[in-house]
């Protein structure tokens, strides 16, 4: 295990590094984007809503542009960051514990002519390899809940961010009043033993010197999307033969209707979240 990685964040990392996990997120679960989307219908594409998702975040940050330094916290296969530098022109790092995923990224990348404007970088958000005050956004879709110091990662976002900047992200949460152990079979499928809340992460913000602009609060997509994606797993089961082992697809397909029927009781949130860093 890499020193600079936390337990948490090295369990994760092993996981994306799989052939099973790999080969489900990029065919299944949205290929460029692997977060939860917002849907204008429930039987949306699951790209098409998860792209609606980097809109909407993007739409919520004044100025972005050539001159705009992004730093994506947990970037996956770097459809937002393709996204933030192909149609805006920003010049954006994507930090990423997967070499799995990140090999990916790079490849598409070149492939979209865009390698000049991105930076991929193997690491973990609770170490950012870049000094103070670097960018002006700092954005992360679905990736805190992978670590076992969330503060410290917000407290990093913090640093890297020049005075007056923006922290946008979004992550699925337990709600501020769960009651305990409600979660275990959710939390089971991606090897946490707690998720944030809002409350958690507003107040951990402020701590940090990052003033709330606002909350859109959008648990019903998450629902929503976990049921596509089980759906579509489910539909695609065959073409994956070769693809996507057995013993991973079955636990996959009852994990995901965990986190369903947990969004549906009103365990789980999900929404964007938006900070801005005190001027000096």
């Amino acid at each position: 295990m890499s020193d600079t990685y936390s337990t948490v964040v090295e369990t994760a990392r092993t996981y994306y590094n799989s052939d099973d996990a790999d080969n489900f997120y990029f065919h299944v679960w949205g290929g460029e984007d692997i977060h939860i989307g917002i849907y204008d219908t429930a039987d949306e594409a699951i790209a098409d809503a998860s792209r609606r998702t980097v809109e909407r975040m993007a739409a919520l940050v004044p100025g972005l542009g050539p001159e705009t330094r992004v730093l994506d916290m947990g970037a996956g296969y770097g459809g937002a960051a393709r996204w933030l530098a192909g149609r805006l022109g920003c010049r954006v790092t994507a930090l990423n514990l997967s070499e799995r995923e990140n090999a990916r990224h790079r490849e598409m990348n070149r492939e979209q002519g865009l390698d000049h404007l991105i930076e991929v970088v193997d690491g973990s958000f609770e170490t950012v390899p870049s000094p103070d005050g670097r960018y002006d956004l700092v954005w992360s879709q679905d990736a805190i809940l992978h670590s076992g110091r969330r503060e410290q990662v917000i407290a990093e976002a913090a640093r890297v961010l020049r005075p007056g900047g923006r922290f946008v992200f979004t992550d699925p949460m337990q709600a501020d009043d769960c009651p305990p152990g409600v979660l275990e079979p959710v939390l089971a499928r991606i090897h946490l033993d707690s998720l944030g809340s809002i409350a958690t992460y507003r107040a951990t913000a402020v701590r940090h010197g990052l003033e709330p602009v606002e909350v859109i609060e959008m648990t019903e997509n998450l629902v929503t999307h976990y049921s596509r994606v089980r759906e579509d797993l489910m539909q695609a089961r065959e073409s994956l033969d070769g693809k996507v082992s057995n013993a991973y697809i079955d636990p996959m397909i009852a994990g995901l209707g965990h986190w369903v029927d947990a969004g549906a009781s009103g365990y789980l949130r999900w929404g964007i979240l938006h900070f801005k860093k005190a001027a000096d």
